[in-house]
């Protein structure tokens, strides 16, 4: 079947910075890309667009006005938070987004944060390359204190797909499992379905898999961060705007967490004010979780099946 579409591309730096590429996507017709397009120069990019695939692009009426022959958005991401639906709806313009992909790439981050934290591991080479342990009297310097997993508790807030991934990790450490779901959920054996303030004031580990909705913006707030137990430890590689960011930085500096870890801001990239940059005890990643390359290479994959359905009559994983 013959497709003839003009598709962009307009934020293509955001997936690839040249290790993956699009050429897929010329089964379907012309493929324009563009590293970035600020606000201002997408409507002139976009213009003669049938198909547009991005990523983190605002799609709201100012940017889409002068896209007349528009017909689908296809998004390199889950989220659609920089979709205005009510905007895409009003045209009849399908958005379709890309649930799934990165489902074990998240866990694994989110163990990763959580395992550099209990081991100590960039700390103790750190040591090491500095040259203290030739200087040490002894073969096992108990420079930073460790954490066993075992026996301790994880909680986790929000029980979908990375949710679920995550507590499958935490049972083969022999981790206990909390959850905080604002449904019902069929849970796991070794794991139990409560409410937040029991789970934040239970846990050891508490790591955030929800969406940023209405009833999620900053529910980790000041009240929030006063009922956890004293000296866990806080994750968060779902949405920034979860947090609020210096509530979190009073729990860090006034002992009520032993530390955190976050891959996700509510400015990003990171603004220059950030109440959280260079306070104790926490460590960041640039939202990176989700980025290794087999997963982006499997994100290519779920939007060019996205694509090829809408185009053939069956569109999937509709959001709008």
């Amino acid at each position: 079947m013959s497709y003839n579409m003009k598709i962009v591309i307009p934020d293509r730096k955001t997936i690839s910075d040249g290790d993956i590429d699009f050429e897929c996507f010329r089964d379907f017709g012309e493929v324009v890309e563009y590293d970035l397009s600020g606000t201002e120069l997408l409507p002139e990019r976009i213009k003669d667009a049938d198909i547009i695939l991005c990523n983190k692009t605002p799609m709201n009426e100012k940017t889409l006005a002068s896209a007349e022959k528009l017909k689908y958005i296809g998004l390199f991401a889950t989220g659609y938070n920089n979709i205005d639906l009510d905007y895409t709806n009003q045209r009849n313009i399908t958005v379709c987004n890309a649930p799934g992909y990165s489902t074990d790439a998240v866990a694994q981050h989110t163990f990763a944060l959580i395992l550099d934290h209990c081991s100590r591991v960039g700390e103790y080479n750190g040591f090491v390359q500095s040259g203290e342990w030739i200087k040490a009297d002894v073969f096992s310097p108990f420079v930073y204190h460790m954490k066993e997993l075992s026996g301790k508790t994880l909680g986790i807030v929000g029980f979908g797909s990375i949710g679920r991934a995550v507590a499958k990790i935490a049972l083969a450490f022999n981790m206990k499992v909390l959850v905080f779901s604002r449904s019902e959920k069929e849970l796991p054996e070794g794991t139990a379905q409560v409410d937040i303030e029991s789970l934040v004031s239970e846990s050891d580990f508490v790591t955030v898999h929800c969406p940023l909705n209405s009833d999620s913006e900053k529910m980790f707030d000041r009240e929030l961060f006063k009922r956890f137990k004293k000296g866990s430890f806080f994750v968060n590689t779902a949405r920034g705007g979860v947090v609020d960011e210096l509530a979190l930085k009073e729990a860090l500096e006034d002992g009520t967490l032993s530390g955190a870890a976050v891959d996700v801001l509510e400015t990003e990239p990171m603004a220059e004010n950030c109440p959280l940059l260079g306070v104790k005890n926490l460590t960041i990643t640039p939202h990176v979780a989700w980025a290794p390359t087999e997963t982006r290479e499997r994100l290519i994959g779920v939007v060019y099946g996205n694509l090829k359905a809408f185009l053939d009559g069956n569109p999937r994983n509709v959001v709008s």
